[in-house]
């Protein structure tokens, strides 16, 4: 008669239940961080905002025709893009993009709040604090805003 040795077996066995016990919760604490679409993973979480600052304004509010930049900081990139969405009754009149950061070579980190379809009238804006990976834009922040006529 063959003996077995039953304790190595059971061993495992314990091991194999704590393990299928303990991953859920692992999984479930790693989460994502920052913006709307889920990241590749990592040990560490980023901080990202942004802010409206609207530029030659009598009263300190946006209007069509005018120009607004953006307070923008972030640690998950050092490469950070805003994207402006503008909309009038949900129809999207304006876009724009800009890089901000110092290779980006752009002239200049403003938005004008008009388009060759938007070409009066009040919107609602949208902008995006975004950063490239290899998967495509991940948002990190956003601001939303009024635009008045």
């Amino acid at each position: 008669m063959l003996k077995t040795n039953s304790v190595p077996r059971f061993v495992l066995l314990a091991s194999v239940a704590v393990l299928c016990l303990a991953a859920p919760s692992a999984l479930a604490a790693k989460g994502t961080s920052g913006g709307t679409h889920a990241g590749g993973g990592g040990g560490t979480s980023a901080t990202s905002s942004i802010s409206l600052v609207v530029l030659n304004s009598p009263d300190g509010l946006a209007h069509w025709g005018g120009e607004v930049t953006f307070n923008v900081s972030t640690t998950a990139t050092d490469q950070p893009f805003v994207n402006l969405l503008c909309y009038q009754n949900g129809v999207l009149v304006a876009e724009g993009w800009k890089g901000y950061f110092a290779e980006a070579r752009e002239s200049s980190y403003n938005f004008v709040l008009r388009s060759g379809a938007w070409q009066s009238g009040a919107a609602d804006c949208t902008a995006w604090l975004d950063m490239a990976t290899r998967h495509g834009w991940k948002q990190l922040a956003s601001t939303s805003f009024h635009v008045y006529a």
